[in-house]
């Protein structure tokens, strides 16, 4: 990512391919770049693949430092958009989580709708930024969507208080959203069943389940058994995650497959899961890469052999759909928006949340699967994928924006 100065008013006079005139679009991120997670991930595509349909797309979002810097042209996917940083502070018990003072959100809302003046408002979450620009915006008349990445559930992975305290917490959260999230002209979600999930939860109707979305240009499928059986995750390490699941399964494989596990991320379960590594003598087998360059996630994926997840709270995982663009089966708990993207018995398995018994078998039918079965679940992996491409996801929301008929 790189920066540089221009004027943050300034918009193309004609969107490419289109008769219409481009839209000034605000995009309101409690995560953004340099942060590395799913909700960012889709927030940076978004504006990207805007940009090059030719709109005017402005981003709020927090800084790295508690201070206000003015608007200014930040590359994000390789595309030149404005940024609007607002002085935010860490979060402590989280290893890179930033936000904005709730007390001060309305106020910036003002300041950036006062400066961008935008046609819509997307938010992509009802927290602190999202929840004071839907607020202002609303009353100023702009239209609002908002995107849905976030349970509340997941947030206190990262509270200092007690479960008694957490659980009130929990539903002032659900109430405050259903607050929020009334105030907007569409709610989205990545999946069906995240849709289902939050009509029940907070009362609301009428979600809509829109893909993020990946572009499948970016990755390199390659058909064919591998040379060793690689099992790769690919996120966040935190506590939803629950990757000790995997590791606990590796222990359970027949040794004479021979197995290594690529992780790929950070986050602050990192050292605790080295240490279980350690302890379960996986020393040789187990890397943990961190973070890596977008050119390095994509050879890792490529020449693995089967992407796993034990997550118990994807609303939608880009990381399996970036897999999945991979050629890559896949062995994933059956919770929440997973079974989604996998098809047991068909790109790859589903198992039991929490059972590491159940995903060491899961894992050892695609490791052990003949020639014809391993490519057959590589091929349904890439044709499962083709539904999430970004131009779709990038017709839906520009629908929305502009009230019109949503894309069949």
């Amino acid at each position: 990512m790189s920066s540089s100065t221009s004027d943050p008013t300034s918009a193309p006079d004609v969107a490419p391919d289109s008769g219409q005139r481009p839209l000034r679009i605000l995009i309101g991120c409690d995560t953004f770049a340099p942060d590395i997670n799913g909700a960012a991930r889709f927030a940076e595509r978004l504006a990207a693949g805007l940009v090059q349909r030719g709109h005017d797309v402005h981003v709020s979002a927090p800084n790295q430092a508690y201070r206000r810097t003015t608007p200014r042209t930040e590359v994000i996917e390789g595309e030149p958009m404005t940024l609007h940083r607002l002085p935010s502070v860490r979060w402590l018990p989280h290893d890179w989580l930033r936000f904005v003072w709730p007390w001060r959100a309305k106020h910036y809302a003002r300041k950036v709708l006062d400066s961008v003046k935008p046609d819509v408002v997307h938010i992509q979450s009802h927290i602190v930024i999202g929840r004071g620009l839907a607020r202002i915006a609303h009353q100023r008349g702009i239209p609002v969507i908002a995107t849905n990445h976030v349970m509340a559930e997941n947030i206190l992975d990262h509270s200092v208080f007690p479960d008694f305290i957490n659980r009130p917490i929990i539903k002032l959260a659900w109430a405050d959203a259903a607050r929020t999230l009334k105030l907007t002209r569409a709610v989205t979600t990545p999946t069906r069943r995240a849709a289902d999930f939050l009509e029940k939860t907070i009362d609301l109707s009428g979600v809509i389940p829109v893909s993020c979305g990946i572009d499948r240009t970016q990755y390199f499928p390659v058909i064919g058994p591998r040379e060793r059986n690689r099992l790769i995750f690919v996120g966040r390490l935190t506590a939803e995650k629950e990757i000790e699941v995997i590791l606990h399964a590796m222990t359970k494989l027949d040794p004479a497959l021979d197995t290594t596990f690529d992780i790929v991320g950070g986050g602050d379960q990192r050292k605790k899961l080295e240490h279980l590594a350690h302890d379960l003598g996986l020393d040789e087998q187990v890397v943990f890469h961190g973070r890596t360059t977008d050119e390095e996630l994509r050879s890792l994926l490529s020449r693995a052999s089967v992407f796993t997840i034990a997550s118990i709270a994807e609303l939608q995982s880009i990381a399996t759909m970036e897999a999945m663009a991979s050629a890559l089966p896949i062995v994933a708990a059956d919770a929440v928006a997973l079974p989604h993207l996998v098809h047991d018995g068909e790109n790859g398995y589903l198992f039991e949340p929490g059972n590491a018994d159940a995903l060491a078998a899961r894992l050892t039918d695609v490791l052990t699967a003949d020639r014809a079965e391993f490519e057959r679940m590589q091929q349904a992996s890439l044709d499962g994928v083709a539904i999430h491409d970004i131009n779709r996801t990038l017709d839906t929301f520009e629908a929305l924006y502009r009230d019109e008929p949503l894309p069949e």
